[in-house]
């Protein structure tokens, strides 16, 4: 096993000189500083976490907040859990995965408990009750999601406003004047969770600035309220020719239904979905999407956190560009007769 001696006699520096480049404590030359990190990385050298989070009084833990609510996709969620969690360890710290729905009291028992250093909170409302909380903590946070007012606080995510907009410029430029959004399930708008109210805003607006007709529903997850929810739209707006997907557990299901009323996609219906690649390229046909790119998402989120835990500035603000990618299920839309 490599010792901070070895690391020392590597880089031809005391063993002291070693610690304290580890653990930031002193000010140390770039020159010297710079010969201990490639030391480090040659030899291959691990920090014992243990010993480190002693000398500096830090728990190299950091918090995963993911309250398990009603209409949320478990596996989704885990996305992101995954990217924070093999980014963390990057970083030679642990994840505490946190799913009960506490809110506010929650974030100040965990605060409370110096059970962690920092804190990624997800599943953020627009009128989350949890921010006045992160506002007055002194530990570091960063919320994947962006509620109503931002000020004081460390967001990132998707720019679900402009995937919205995007999908319903994909459509108007294929000529499809009637579309529809089928988003989250009831319970996720009435908690007016951040990122399916932008993605509502995003479509709207577009569907006002291209002049055509967009129709938002909710929709819930089981096979027969796709049906039932795609039954109900055709016969309000039988013209509808486009259909926007925000809710990765009917993209299935739909399928089904589309082919059991007898509409073809991407012949008698365009189809996309907002999702993960993976999801949207394992369909018959492939379905044009914005994805959601849950790595970056992660790994950013957690390299902000390190980044204030070590005194750093970090942007208060990061919205990612969506990125559309077309494929099988959207084409032209078909003829008015």
């Amino acid at each position: 096993m490599v010792t901070i001696a070895d690391v020392a006699r590597h880089a031809g520096v005391a063993a002291s000189t070693v610690s304290y480049v580890l653990s930031g404590k002193r000010s140390i030359s770039s020159d010297t500083r710079d010969r201990v990190q490639e030391a480090v990385r040659v030899l291959g050298y691990r920090p014992n976490a243990s010993a480190r989070a002693l000398a500096s009084q830090r728990s190299n833990v950091l918090a995963l907040v993911i309250p398990l609510r009603t209409g949320m996709h478990v596996p989704v969620m885990m996305q992101f859990a995954t990217a924070v969690v093999t980014t963390a360890r990057r970083f030679d710290h642990d994840v505490l995965l946190l799913t009960a729905d506490e809110g506010r009291e929650g974030l100040e028992r965990v605060a409370q408990s110096s059970l962690v250093d920092a804190l990624v909170v997800m599943d953020v409302e627009l009128h989350d009750e949890r921010v006045p909380v992160l506002r007055e903590l002194s530990m570091p946070s960063v919320l994947i999601g962006f509620p109503a007012d931002t000020d004081g606080l460390t967001c990132i995510d998707l720019d679900f406003v402009a995937a919205g907009e995007r999908c319903v410029d994909h459509l108007a430029d294929l000529g499809h004047r009637t579309i529809a959004l089928l988003g989250t399930p009831s319970a996720v708008y009435e908690r007016q969770t951040g990122f399916a109210q932008r993605t509502l805003a995003g479509f709207t607006a577009a569907a006002d600035r291209r002049g055509v007709l967009g129709v938002e529903t909710p929709c819930e997850h089981t096979f027969d309220a796709v049906l039932g929810t795609v039954e109900q739209l055709l016969r309000d707006h039988p013209d509808i020719t486009g259909l926007v997907v925000q809710n990765e557990p009917i993209i299935g299901p739909l399928l089904d239904v589309l082919r059991r009323l007898g509409r073809r996609v991407p012949e008698d219906m365009s189809l996309m979905a907002i999702c993960a690649d993976d999801v949207a390229e394992r369909q018959v046909p492939q379905l044009s999407s914005v994805a959601i790119p849950a790595d970056e998402i992660g790994l950013q989120a957690v390299e902000s956190l390190i980044t204030k835990l070590e005194g750093g500035q970090v942007p208060a603000m990061t919205l990612l560009r969506p990125q559309l990618t077309p494929r099988a299920s959207t084409c032209p839309a078909p003829a008015r007769h």
